[in-house]
């Protein structure tokens, strides 16, 4: 349809689904963004020449077009969501004309981009859910204003679920904002050339995640051996201190999964190499080889910054593979260095990074990696001052970090070897294809921090990521001994036993008093390390405690393997709202501290400091407490106990 200078396109798109694309340049641009999988649909489409408006209908989805442009999206003939409209009529609910507000609304940047501004109604009793992940106690977005862009612990996933039925995609890649009001919902790009959105609505919630991650891929099925426990600090600096810790576990009987080695283990950053003052390749070697004779893998950090100094730097710089800046200096990163950062847009660029960890790496032994700092981190968050091989920042950042992981899974798949997980700090819809785990970033270590990673979880779940974890205890800690992070660290970790993939992680204060193992300002032995952060660091109280809930975490390990291919399937989490599996129980969508873990296992984590008891909404039916094997019946909220041994866990029987 072609509207004063805009045209507008509306196509069936999956199941009960839609996609909206609008644009004033003179051609649509052909971007799939995040709806990369091919889907069918059986839409219709009709025209009422007369009053000048059409309609299409795709499954339990229809959108009417207006004679002035005005798009409104049924469910089974409901009306669900309609744009804002009121500069010529045509709305359902009238505004004044004198605001000239159009749904649509280009301002130009260049030529060829804009800055848009796309409006709904809004419903102020509506609940919304979903967006990624945000540092926030807050499940339900209505009323919250969420920035669309990339950055340390915070995860832009653009996918809302409407309890009216429905889910949207924005569908763009650019930096900008969703405002969920009361009075007006509104989303923002900065920088673009489209409108371009999608549309679902199905009966509960579990289906428009269906629907949903249908069209923007899901998951592979991660295997059994990365479902145990993962150790790691901040951090080691020698094959010896990783043999001393690997030992130890064996030692005890307990089998580690993955153990880790942490950043700053390289000449400079960008090397991706090991120093081999510090890690000499036949002890490399060698370490691997004990490792593995255990079954457990080895994950290396790697950063997508490149020092200067780097002897990588200038063949990079020179061959466009690291993003460029439109004004003033070229640095855009300074930790620990003058830096710039790898254009994983650009396929020589990935191809460069993965052949060259590969070499330096894999040759090794090291099975995995950990793709740290993939928002990317900056020295400023000037997002349109940064070009990548694709545009400018404003325009295509937030797809950042599904680029970077797309270069390692590609590297892997096209070796042979799909049995693998990469640990990454950010996200972008779809990255769930590129055997990406999340984590929650660099978290503070205190129980407002632990609070905002449970409702992490499950918004994440809902935007179509379901592998997820987090720093064990986070990542900040003042001081290691203190007794209240001894508490913390204990009820993060039984949260832990029921998260999708269970790691110890952290930097554990005060770093300064241990010394560093030379005096040189670059190197695998300059840069501080924390204290030990192993399970039996932390007193003999905190080691029984996490030597039950490690055997609790053992034995859910078949279970935790069918969610896998349940997420594989289907896109379900396995961290999962209340109402994601109770959508007929008004109360489950109002309980942002509890959780379902797959469909079996209620979550009631511990989350204040000293509490021993809490209140658990447990809904119809029967419930078995995890501890005494008690069977509560449902549809109350009841009291339960919880020493600091007991994290309240009730399975559905």
């Amino acid at each position: 349809m072609r509207l004063r200078n805009e045209t507008l396109r509306i196509d069936g798109w999956g199941k009960n689904g839609l996609r909206l694309r609008a644009t004033k340049l003179a051609r649509m641009p052909e971007h799939e963004h995040a709806l990369t999988e091919k889907v069918p649909h059986d839409a219709k489409v009709s025209i009422d020449s007369v009053n000048k408006c059409a309609e299409i209908v795709n499954g339990r989805l229809k959108a009417t077009v207006s004679f002035v442009g005005l798009v409104c999206f049924y469910r089974d003939d409901k009306l669900i969501l309609q744009e804002y409209h009121s500069c010529y009529g045509g709305s359902i609910r009238k505004h004044p004309i004198c605001y000239k507000i159009l749904p649509r609304e280009y301002k130009g940047n260049s030529s060829d981009d804009f800055k848009l501004t796309v409006r709904f109604e809004s419903d102020p009793d509506e609940k919304l859910y979903g967006m990624g992940q945000y540092q926030m106690p807050i499940l339900d977005l209505k009323g919250c204003v969420l920035p669309l862009e990339q950055r340390n612990s915070q995860v832009s996933v653009p996918f809302v679920i409407s309890d009216r039925g429905y889910g949207m995609l924005w569908n763009n890649p650019a930096t900008g904002e969703a405002a969920f009001g009361k009075n007006i919902t509104k989303w923002t790009a900065d920088e673009t050339d489209m409108v371009d959105y999608w549309i679902t609505a199905d009966e509960t919630p579990a289906k428009i995640v269906e629907n949903y991650t249908e069209c923007v891929g899901r998951a592979p099925v991660m295997s059994k051996n990365y479902l145990g426990l993962w150790q790691c600090k901040l951090r080691y600096r020698t094959p010896e201190e990783v043999l001393e810790v690997f030992r130890r576990y064996k030692e005890l009987g307990i089998h580690l999964d993955v153990i880790v080695i942490d950043f700053f283990h390289w000449p400079y950053q960008g090397d991706w190499k090991f120093d081999e003052k510090y890690w000499p390749q036949d002890k490399v070697r060698a370490m691997a080889d004990e490792i593995h004779a255990e079954g457990t893998k080895i994950m290396v950090s790697v950063w997508p910054s490149v020092d200067k100094r780097s002897e990588n730097y200038y063949a990079m710089d020179q061959h466009g593979l690291l993003s460029s800046t439109e004004t003033g200096s070229i640095q855009t990163y300074d930790y620990q260095g003058d830096c710039g950062t790898v254009d994983f847009f650009n396929p020589e660029a990935r191809k460069f990074v993965w052949e060259t960890c590969k070499r330096n790496y894999r040759s090794l032994g090291i099975d995995l990696f950990w793709l740290d700092n993939s928002e990317p981190d900056s020295t400023t968050y000037d997002f349109d001052n940064y070009r990548y091989y694709s545009g400018r920042g404003s325009k295509v950042g937030c797809e950042y970090p599904k680029m970077y992981l797309k270069a390692f899974c590609d590297g892997f798949t096209a070796d042979g070897n799909e049995d693998i997980v990469n640990l990454v700090r950010s996200a972008w819809v779809g990255s769930q294809k590129y055997r990406g785990l999340v984590w929650t970033g660099d978290v503070q270590s205190n129980f407002e921090a632990f609070r905002d990673q449970v409702i992490a979880g499950q918004s994440m779940g809902l935007a179509g990521i379901p592998w997820w974890t987090t720093d064990i205890g986070g990542f900040m800690t003042d001081r290691h001994d203190d007794p209240d992070f001894i508490e913390l660290l204990i009820r993060w970790y039984q949260f832990g036993v029921f998260c999708p993939v269970f790691r110890m992680h952290g930097d554990r204060g005060p770093n300064w008093e241990i010394p560093a193992l030379d005096d040189r300002d670059f190197g695998g032995g300059y840069l501080y390390t924390g204290y030990p952060n192993e399970i039996w660091s932390y007193g003999d109280e905190c080691f029984t405690i996490m030597k039950k809930y490690l055997g609790v975490r053992e034995s859910l390990k078949d279970y935790i393997s069918g969610l896998m291919k349940q997420a594989s399937e289907t896109g379900a989490p396995l961290i999962r709202t209340m109402f994601f599996e109770f959508p007929e129980d008004k109360r489950c969508w109002e309980l942002p501290d509890q959780f379902m873990f797959g469909s079996d296992y209620l979550v009631a984590p511990i989350l204040e400091l000293g509490a021993r008891e809490r209140t658990v909404y447990l809904p119809a039916g029967k419930w078995q407490s995890l501890e005494d094997k008690q069977v509560i019946d449902g549809g109350a909220t009841v009291t339960v106990p919880a020493p600091l041994d007991v994290i309240p866990v009730f399975k559905k029987v």
